[in-house]
């Protein structure tokens, strides 16, 4: 029997409560949200987390696709995004958000930062897929979008990790490690990943 490719289109408003359940799913267990999100009451922390980033930097700032309605979402910026204003803005919101691990997230966004690229670039924010819907191509397809714009405006793509298995997932996509390294204060290790115009996958 044929298959069809995913439905992937760009996301309104009105997709954001399906993105932020799929996003609160998809990093359920995530180690770095683990460690810079407090603990105590974590899933709603980290929904109010996706729910800012996707409305505030997302949607009004980057781009943000969506596959399957919803269950499958890719967030990025963009070089036209003014991302440095709009966290500055965001600051105070996202560390209450943080909670006692306020500390721990300012600490791990400055051993980030040496290793992003200093040019334009699209950066991919978020991608997440519900579990429940893993496995049947939902990842790549709500992905290429973003690649094929990067490689429209001949610049690179690259995206931050802190689980090995999304590794080879991103190398097949045309992703290379340009930075590996582990998080301060016990946080965990962390892949930076690069993906030059027009790169096919390994």
């Amino acid at each position: 029997m044929p298959t069809h490719p995913p439905a992937v289109r760009p996301a309104t408003r009105a997709d954001l409560p399906r993105i932020v359940r799929t996003l609160g799913r998809a990093f359920a267990d995530y180690s770095l949200t683990r460690h810079t999100l407090a603990a105590d009451d974590h899933p709603a922390r980290l929904a109010r987390f996706h729910e800012l980033f996707v409305s505030r930097i997302g949607l009004d700032h980057g781009r943000v696709w969506v596959a399957d309605d919803g269950t499958a979402v890719a967030v990025w910026t963009t070089p036209e995004t003014a991302a440095a204003e709009a966290f500055a803005e965001l600051g105070p919101r996202l560390a209450e958000i943080c909670g006692d691990r306020a500390g721990a997230s300012a600490e791990a966004e400055a051993a980030m930062r040496p290793h992003r690229p200093t040019g334009p670039v699209w950066f991919l924010g978020a991608l997440g897929i519900d579990p429940a819907r893993q496995g049947r191509g939902l990842g790549a397809a709500v992905l290429r979008p973003g690649l094929r714009a990067a490689d429209g405006a001949g610049v690179p793509a690259f995206l931050e990790t802190s689980d090995e298995g999304n590794v080879r997932f991103y190398r097949r996509l045309g992703f290379e490690v340009t930075a590996a390294y582990p998080l301060p204060g016990g946080g965990p290790y962390t892949w930076a990943m690069t993906r030059r115009p027009g790169a096919t996958g390994a």
